[in-house]
């Protein structure tokens, strides 16, 4: 009884010691200061494996996708025969109404040219400029879309 008591402590403490000595490696340098001040102190994150895991895989999905999952506004979207040239008209028109706005012109097969504008991570925020948008372009419409990064720079 004695000897299976010292040896379930034994392990108990054991694996203690082995799970406060996981050291996450991708969170940590996810979490890094890249100016190295000597005022700063170090961050310890001790953490289950698997969590680097999914913070990795998440990472990896939206490198692949090359932006993230979010909202633009559609101010045009056709397959006439002149689209091409309409779509341009179209967004140097929305460029000068707008010239802090982001505009893209797009192209998708079967031969649709669509002109969308603006990075917007939720519907809420998109519905916002939708509202404006349509003052100019009563047809526009918000659409899902893969967005390009925030600029986590400005201030």
């Amino acid at each position: 009884m004695l000897k299976n008591t010292l040896l379930l402590s034994f392990l108990f403490s054991f694996s203690f010691c082995l799970c406060s000595a996981q050291d996450s490696g991708l969170t940590a340098t996810l979490l890094e200061r890249k100016d190295k001040n000597s005022h700063m102190g170090t961050l310890a994150i001790y953490q289950d494996p698997a969590i680097d895991s999914l913070i990795h895989r998440y990472i990896l999905y939206y490198e692949r996708l090359n932006g993230i999952e979010g909202f633009r506004v559609q101010i045009y979207s056709s397959s006439d025969k002149n689209a091409r040239t309409e779509s341009g008209k179209v967004r140097q028109e929305f460029m000068t109404k707008f010239p802090d706005m982001t505009s893209y012109a797009s192209f998708d097969r079967p031969g649709y040219y669509k002109i969308r504008v603006g990075d917007y991570r939720t519907r809420i925020e998109g519905t916002k400029y939708l509202l404006m948008i349509r003052k100019v372009f009563p047809d526009a419409y918000l659409v899902p879309d893969v967005i390009n990064f925030p600029d986590l720079n400005k201030k």
